[in-house]
């Protein structure tokens, strides 16, 4: 394999689950985002199963995009609202090739609501430069947030910004993938927000990574460096945690009550060259 390739695929598949609860004061749309897209492979076994007291909810109705991924809008009753999801997952094809449209470049070049690449232009340009020829510099930025950034579970919020993340020095995933689109974008580099599930990650939670337009790929970077690449299953793609969140109430009143997260990789868990490309499918 030339150097620069990307890696083959890992596992031969991958086996996902989790399980959500809401304790649900006062009749309440929540929507959620956790099955497996359809980009990710072919779904060998795939469940989903929503209850309120154990019973069907008032509706929940599935929405997907372009890209695969699958939204369920769910208008629950006051009681225990619960989400249920598990997928078997057989190792997606190669990407397909062909370099994305001029518009999704646009999209993935501006400032978003926790990716103010637009505060931290000044800084990203000292530090990271902007070539035209931006080869391994989303891998390079990847690697500094890593250096630099202490991994502290819980020690984010909702709240934080990767403005935030970057003067603090600590934050979770999700913080480390803001922080890197945002130091992108800022240097010229189209880079967006993936929610995973990650085999190899430990405590086993979702996952959040980014990926940057390079030479007409999408590649993954994982700041963390907590679970192998090329064995992380997408879920959803957007500018930022604001549009790939796992579970959002929209109406009514519903608490977040519980979170389970399952992620295997079959046969065997890849080792990751971080020296080496990876294309998320």
């Amino acid at each position: 394999m030339a150097d620069g390739d990307p890696l083959e695929p890992g596992p031969v598949a991958r086996t996902v689950s989790c399980g959500i609860s809401f304790l649900v004061a006062e009749p309440a749309e929540v929507v959620v985002q956790v099955m497996a897209s359809a980009s990710a492979g072919q779904a060998e076994h795939e469940q989903l199963e929503v209850l309120v007291d154990g019973e069907p909810p008032s509706s929940c109705h599935e929405l997907r995009d372009g890209q695969g991924a699958t939204m369920h809008i769910i208008r629950s009753a006051p009681g225990q609202l619960t989400v249920h999801y598990e997928a078997r997952i057989l190792a997606p094809p190669a990407p397909a090739a062909g370099a994305p449209g001029e518009y999704e470049r646009q999209v993935y070049l501006r400032a978003s609501r926790y990716c103010p690449s637009d505060l931290l232009t000044g800084f990203a340009v000292a530090e990271f430069g902007t070539e035209r020829d931006s080869g391994g510099r989303g891998a390079a930025i990847s690697e500094w947030i890593r250096l630099r950034t202490g991994y502290v579970p819980g020690s984010g919020s909702v709240h934080d910004s990767a403005e935030h993340t970057l003067l603090t020095g600590v934050g979770t995933c999700r913080d480390f993938a803001h922080l890197g689109i945002a130091l992108c974008r800022a240097t010229g580099i189209p880079a967006r927000f993936a929610a995973v599930y990650a085999p190899g990650l430990f405590p086993m939670d979702f996952h959040a990574v980014f990926e940057t337009l390079e030479a007409g790929r999408w590649c993954v970077h994982d700041p963390t460096g907590l679970a192998p690449r090329q064995s992380l299953v997408r879920v959803v793609t957007g500018r930022d945690a604001a549009d790939t969140a796992f579970a959002a109430v929209t109406t009514g009143i519903a608490d977040l009550a519980g979170v389970e997260v399952s992620a295997i990789a079959e046969p065997t868990l890849p080792v990751d060259d971080v020296t080496q490309d990876v294309e998320l499918a």
